[in-house]
């Protein structure tokens, strides 16, 4: 068997690892964009470093676009295997797969208007939405902790991580001359406690561990202390300054939780009496989906439910879905909040509320997630005072906060609590993805601090056989 990386090695997007047994099956444990790159992303992503024709499977962790975004792309190309993934990860998939697609057209559209003026060849899209929507035929949903078949040598279960809805270990079984190891690839790794999500679960004794280190050399602050920062930040920015708060998130996940904080803070008469505004057509769908899997749920939320059957709404919240409804946001000036994607500050109509708001000393920009290094998060993040949006530059005047612990990723405690579900000394290998090289490292060392043995952090290209 031999295992290449082929993406998130030594950086946190474009997650994909190639494995080929000896029998000849060619496997694909996630396949995900790169993003956040500039120029470079489209040639990163068009460069796969295998034959889509040639795969028989890909393993699919969870469904967040750098892990599942070029899944159409390689169903364009040829592939025509199978996508092995959590029920939860398909259905989401069905919405996310569909919205990159539209994304890659209507940049690929608005790139090739540049290229026209200077008289350049236009460029094909990456993938259409048209895409996205076949390559779901693809899809087989698993449930979670049940082991599913792939062929005589070959079976894979899906253990909770608690990442985000449906998200899950890989625990690969793989059967070489009657000689059995078992291949255990995390994706990424949730917080022990979720405000929906159920808890992670252990999953079962690897011989080898690909695992993430997205905060491999960080902590995050207590849960219930960043719920009630976020209390104050909404308090602080609508009431005491009289300002927009706008709040970048994913859609899929983070504006889920921070809805559901913001519901129990209504609930509970704590809440400012200030419209919130969801702004992301994927977070709305992404919620109607959240409500169809209460299996996923933790005891706290199905408790709520009870009394608050909806708790991703309520009568101060309102969900935005056409760009003409979008736009007149822009035109309020009473306090207001606006949740809206992407958290990277890169894409989607959260750009606009940027436009229109960061210049306003009264408002406050409130990151709640990873940003890479360059993107535009980062860049306001990093403290930047003009950033360019949509090619026009803006002082930076409002108020820049974060609250990482609103990330779906755990702190290198976090992580390392996860995997001590595992044996140590039945590792054979230990690979470290999915991060910046400098996190990597960090989480490396405190591996082998706590006994763990032949730590490995993969280039891109860096093959292995066992």
């Amino acid at each position: 068997m031999k295992i290449k990386f082929l993406g998130a090695a030594r950086e946190v997007t474009g997650s994909k690892t190639l494995i080929v047994t000896k029998h000849g099956k060619k496997l694909v444990l996630d396949c995900g964009m790169y993003q956040g790159k500039g120029m470079e992303t489209d040639a990163l992503n068009r460069a796969l470093g295998f034959n889509p024709q040639e795969i028989d499977h890909i393993i699919l962790t969870h469904a967040h676009i750098d892990h599942s975004g070029l899944i159409p792309y390689v169903y364009k190309l040829g592939f025509r295997g199978s996508v092995i993934c959590t029920n939860a990860t398909r259905d989401l998939c069905s919405i996310m797969l569909a919205d990159s697609g539209y994304i890659q057209e209507h940049d690929t559209h608005t790139h090739n208007k540049k290229r026209a003026r200077k008289g350049l060849e236009p460029l094909d899209p990456l993938y259409t939405k048209q895409d996205a929507i076949q390559c779901l035929e693809l899809f087989i949903g698993v449930p979670y902790d049940r082991k599913f078949q792939i062929d005589q040598n070959i079976k894979v279960k899906f253990t909770n991580t608690g990442h985000m809805l449906g998200s899950g270990v890989a625990s690969i079984e793989i059967t070489e001359d009657g000689r059995k190891q078992t291949i255990a690839y995390t994706g990424d790794i949730g917080r022990p406690i979720n405000r929906i999500l159920a808890n992670p679960k252990p999953f079962p004794q690897a011989d080898i561990l690909i695992t993430e280190a997205t905060y491999g050399n960080r902590l995050h602050l207590d849960a219930n202390e960043s719920e009630e920062e976020l209390l104050n930040i909404v308090k602080d920015t609508c009431i005491r300054k009289g300002g927009k708060l706008i709040i970048p998130s994913f859609a899929v996940g983070r504006t889920q939780e921070i809805v559901y904080s913001l519901n129990t803070f209504f609930n509970e008469g704590k809440m400012p009496k200030v419209d919130i505004y969801v702004d992301s057509p994927l977070a709305v769908n992404a919620t109607d989906i959240f409500r169809l899997h209460p299996e996923c749920f933790n005891k706290e939320i199905l408790e709520v439910m009870l009394t608050d059957p909806d708790p991703f709404g309520f009568n101060s919240l309102f969900y935005i879905k056409t760009r003409e409804d979008s736009k007149k946001l822009n035109g309020i000036k009473r306090p207001c909040v606006i949740i809206s994607a992407s958290g990277m500050m890169e894409a989607g109509r959260v750009k606009h509320h940027l436009a229109n708001s960061i210049s306003n000393p009264a408002n406050t920009i409130l990151a709640v997630g990873y940003c890479s290094p360059r993107t535009l998060g980062a860049r306001i993040l990093r403290g930047e005072k003009t950033v360019s949006i949509h090619g026009n530059v803006y002082e930076v005047k409002a108020e820049i906060k974060r609250l990482e612990s609103f990330s779906g990723h755990g702190d290198y405690k976090e992580m390392m609590g996860f995997l001590e579900c595992q044996d140590k000394s039945k590792l054979a290998k230990v690979f470290i993805v999915h991060g910046e090289y400098e996190s990597q490292k960090g989480y490396q060392a405190h591996l082998e601090e706590a006994g763990y043995q032949s730590i490995s952090i993969p280039s891109v290209g860096d093959e292995f056989s066992f």
